[in-house]
């Protein structure tokens, strides 16, 4: 029997429903819909699902079957109103899915793939939000509190007597009148200090306390805060479109890479070994990966536009 599809997979066959569906997909949505198709039997299985109950969709509320959308709210609407079908067809057991997942996809702000943004909060704090990210803002008189479900963020925090604190699924991050980057993992949270400093609570024992000052990162998990290391160069340089490395394996480079890149990007195993280092502007993948030619003996190989190898040259 085939494993139950996770959430994340059934949010994406939603978007792509309401995104095909409600105007005339151009040949770029078509390839990328067709490299994230290809990319994963889950996602074909997912897929096929949505096919399967097309035919019943005619009764659907009208925002969904609309075939143009209203703004962002509405299209919004329209997805979790299709993966609400998606979860139902699926069974009771779907619905007992890591609830972690599900609760980002309600989130207040999120980005999409290759998306950033910049908020400026009620108290003056900043917070700039990197690529498939999402997350809450709960400030009341008490506390000042950023609920980050998935992906990361940079946060430059304002002077105020309430309490900043930063909530992952792995524990907390306190600010001590600072600037850190929070970087939230499957398994853990990474938390990088670039000004000041920053208390971490792991989840299970929040009595642990351990402290970061500016120049340390650590990784929060639900038990313990690991070891101490120092922040890598470059650290939060993505809230100003760049990625720095140095001397990076390019297989964790194509990796990091492809969090800003829609659809498909791989490399070959025969040559993740490969070392580099440089800045490169995170705006414009294609010209990134057009000019690694030039520093490392590699090609790479688009299958579509949205579907691309890293090869040895």
């Amino acid at each position: 029997m085939a494993p139950p599809l996770d959430l994340h997979t059934l949010e994406a066959a939603a978007t792509w429903y309401v995104r095909l569906s409600s105007s005339a997909p151009n040949e770029a949505d078509q390839q990328a819909w067709a490299a994230w198709l290809q990319a994963s039997p889950q996602h074909a299985r997912a897929w096929a699902r949505v096919e399967k109950l097309q035919s019943q969709w005619a009764g659907l509320p009208a925002e969904v079957t609309l075939t143009t959308l209203a703004g962002v709210k509405a299209r919004r609407r329209a997805v979790l109103k299709t993966l609400g079908l998606l979860l139902a067809a699926g069974g009771s057991g779907w619905l007992a899915t890591e609830h972690v997942p599900y609760r980002a996809m309600l989130a207040d702000q999120r980005t999409a793939t290759g998306q950033r943004r910049h908020l400026r909060l009620s108290d003056e704090s900043q917070i700039d939000i990197n690529t498939d990210s999402a997350l809450n803002i709960v400030f009341s008189a008490q506390t000042r509190l950023i609920r980050l479900h998935r992906g990361e963020i940079l946060v430059q925090t304002a002077s105020d007597s309430r309490p900043f604190i930063v909530e992952s699924p792995q524990g907390s991050v306190r600010a001590l009148g600072t600037r850190f980057v929070v970087r939230c993992g499957p398994s853990f949270t990474e938390v990088c200090v670039l000004e000041k400093a920053v208390e971490l609570r792991p989840l299970n024992h929040p009595s642990r306390v351990q402290r970061l000052d500016a120049g340390q990162q650590a990784h929060l998990e639900p038990n313990e805060v690991g070891a101490i290391t120092a922040a890598p160069a470059g650290a939060g340089a993505w809230s100003q479109g760049m990625l720095t490395v140095i001397d990076w394996r390019l297989g964790d480079f194509i990796t990091e890479l492809s969090r800003y890149r829609p659809g498909v990007l791989r490399c070959d195993p025969g040559i993740a070994h490969l070392r580099l280092s440089g800045a490169f502007r995170i705006d414009n993948t294609d010209t990134i990966l057009e000019n690694l030619s030039q520093s490392l003996p590699v090609t790479v190989r688009f299958i579509t536009r949205y579907w691309a190898t890293v090869e040895a040259a």
